[in-house]
């Protein structure tokens, strides 16, 4: 079949809408019509370069929804007619992250940046005669996917599909940061440095945990305002502002969690970071480098003399096929705010356009909503 798409042709070019022509689903393959996807940094990533891509053209987005439209002869895990959420981590379910509960390091995520379908290895979707590659798999910025059963996870039918997109990355990656990776617990105080789609839900995913103070770092007055919003209880322009107002709130102790979701991780921030967490303290890194960075400023004397720890975080460090539903039952049960995440949304026309308000920081979340 033929779907619309936008494509990444190179690194520093916009988006453009092509026509791409899909197989028919085979093996444990699916075929979704897409209804939602969030405008993630993580394909922005791409853009820069800071995420090198190793197949161009590309498909973008991993944040995504649609109903199910097809099913290849081995599919069991979901049907015709369901509503499903995508999952950038694919979950198989058989490897030994899996059996040991860790489905976010799934052995599957090798092959991420395949050009080739994960089951097979075929190319199944092309531009004219030229193969296309898809963002994690996934090429959620498309009227339809093709995809292995892997990355999809079945959701309640009477869920808006904006929601449910963003569930698939943004929210289960920075509330999963602080809840899971960080391990925050009543009466902590936590440190969310950048609050953007991801760092948002730090904040709240804090905040849930009972944290007693949240403490917010972001340049852009509008994001503060927001994480006032969404469970923050002091915000700062700057690391530096932060620092003194951390200490005199804390009577020097600092903070127990520290997560840093900023656009772009470099590693100038990771000392900083370090200094505003207290004895014993946990600095998180959700955001993502440069991949061929690999220089960092650190203070290792402090770093074992006052028993910190730094730790790294994919998807939140939580399962998705577990994580989904469950912050989509807590939305539903009005714990979680996923409705005011939604900044603006987008046809897929407007996908350039989108993204200059996030580079911006006009948006929390960008959505891309498909007609039916």
């Amino acid at each position: 079949m033929k779907t619309r798409a936008a494509v990444l042709w190179g690194v520093g070019e916009e988006w453009k809408i092509e026509e791409v022509t899909l197989d028919d689903p085979r093996g444990r393959e699916v075929l979704v019509k897409t209804k939602a996807a969030g405008m993630c940094h993580s394909d922005e990533h791409v853009v820069t370069g800071d995420m090198p891509a190793p197949h161009f053209p590309l498909i973008g987005g991993h944040e995504g929804s649609g109903i199910v439209e097809a099913v290849g002869p081995e599919v069991t895990r979901v049907a015709v007619g369901d509503h499903v959420s995508m999952s950038f981590i694919p979950s198989c379910g058989k490897c030994p992250s899996c059996i040991k509960g860790q489905s976010f390091l799934c052995d599957e995520g090798a092959k991420l940046f395949n050009l080739g379908m994960p089951g097979d290895d075929r190319v199944a979707h092309h531009i004219g005669d030229v193969p296309a590659a898809r963002m994690t798999q996934l090429g959620s910025f498309a009227e339809h996917m093709l995809l292995s059963e892997d990355g999809v996870v079945k959701v309640a039918e009477d869920l808006p599909f904006p929601q449910v997109a963003l569930v698939s990355c943004g929210v289960a990656t920075g509330y999963g940061s602080v809840v899971d990776r960080a391990g925050t617990k009543a009466g902590d105080t936590v440190v969310v440095i950048g609050a953007g789609g991801v760092g948002m839900n730090a904040v709240q995913g804090a905040a849930i945990a009972g944290a007693q103070r949240v403490v917010v770092i972001d340049p852009e007055e509008f994001k503060r305002e927001q994480a006032m919003e969404f469970g923050a209880t002091h915000t700062y322009a700057s690391i530096d502002e932060a620092m003194g107002g951390l200490g005199e709130m804390t009577w020097g102790q600092m903070a127990d969690q520290t997560i840093i979701t900023v656009g772009v991780m470099k590693g100038d921030i990771l000392e900083p970071a370090m200094n505003l967490t207290g004895k014993g303290g946990t600095v998180v890194v959700t955001a993502v480098a440069p991949m061929v960075d690999e220089d960092a400023k650190l203070n290792m004397f402090m770093l074992s003399m006052m028993n910190k720890e730094i730790k790294g975080t994919v998807f939140g460090s939580a399962n998705p096929r577990n994580q989904i539903p469950n912050l989509l039952a807590m939305y539903q049960a009005g714990k979680l705010k996923l409705d005011e995440l939604i900044t603006n949304t987008y046809t897929l026309d407007e996908i350039n356009q989108g993204y200059d308000d996030m580079r911006n920081g006009k948006n929390i979340r960008g959505v891309i909503v498909f007609d039916d």
